[in-house]
């Protein structure tokens, strides 16, 4: 988990909660019902209304995402990939289906076992890159429904105060009242610019990231992944995969991977008892 998203938010609405002290004032001043009530249920409902049912379920499924999302380490995926081009190498790429029983991650599951079908190089690629594409669209369309409601809740707001300030101008026979209703109208604004800056803009900001990251990782995965089959030396294939990632995102010179290698250590492991348990070791083609 990366908490980075909560974090924030505490933060954030920390800060909002020390000024209003500061100020001496009172957190109860701001919670209005009905500025709050317009601003979050209208924003919504425009965003609804700007897509479809699905986009606005499949946005809201993903908000527990933004919160507990986890994010795979780009060096496990490297030592996972390349501890089945060792596999591939010492035990033929047909023990690549065996191999893929013991992997969780269903983008490279389904990789392996189109490599162990006989699947021809150009046309996985290209299946795999439709998926990546497929996969890619789908989480940023979540990103788009929340910052399209960052750019609502504003514009809300303010209807929201001119609406409470035509009320006021109908009380203008009662001085003794505008001050506290002048203030309270302009809570709408407030809620408006605070829903946008301090929820819908991160959530959108938050979910995006993720789908970057996972993008990278699937690339990863498939460039891994056809290296395999092309039966790329895998120290080599090590070293190419570590090159496409980002020198921050990578463990300091000396560091071990722990979670892919130990993952894919124990695949190759459990491929070569099998594959030996069964005396087809003789039977298993030799990789390109």
């Amino acid at each position: 988990m990366d908490p980075a998203t909560l974090i924030g938010l505490v933060l954030a609405f920390g800060a909002l909660v020390a000024m209003i002290t500061l100020e001496h004032s009172s957190v109860m001043s701001i919670l209005l019902p009905a500025p709050m009530v317009l601003v979050f249920g209208a924003t919504i409902a425009v965003g609804l209304a700007g897509g479809t049912i699905k986009d606005f379920t499949s946005a809201f499924k993903a908000v527990p995402g933004a919160f507990l999302g986890k994010t795979t380490p780009p060096q496990s995926v490297i030592d996972q990939v390349v501890g089945l081009a060792e596999t591939a190498r010492s035990s033929g790429l047909l023990a690549l289906d065996q191999a893929a029983d013991e992997i969780k991650d269903p983008f490279l599951r389904g990789a392996l076992q189109n490599i162990a079908d006989g699947t021809d190089g150009d046309e996985l690629r290209m299946l795999l890159e439709d998926e990546i594409a497929t996969a890619a669209r789908s989480n940023r369309n979540a990103a788009k429904f929340f910052t399209g409601l960052g750019g609502y809740a504003p514009t809300v707001g303010i209807i929201g105060t001119v609406v409470s300030l035509t009320h006021v101008l109908e009380n203008l026979d009662t001085p003794a009242t505008l001050g506290p209703m002048i203030a309270a109208a302009f809570v709408a604004t407030l809620w408006g610019l605070l829903s946008a800056n301090f929820i819908w803009l991160p959530l959108g900001s938050r979910l995006r990231r993720l789908a970057d990251l996972e993008v990278d990782r699937m690339t990863l995965v498939m460039e891994g992944a056809l290296a395999v089959q092309a039966g790329s030396q895998p120290r080599l294939l090590g070293e190419r995969l570590r090159a496409m990632v980002p020198a921050e995102l990578l463990p300091k010179v000396g560091a071990k991977g722990k979670d892919g290698a130990a993952d894919a250590a124990g695949v190759a492991a459990r491929t070569k008892t099998k594959t030996r348990g069964k005396g087809k070791d003789k039977d298993l083609p030799e990789a390109a």
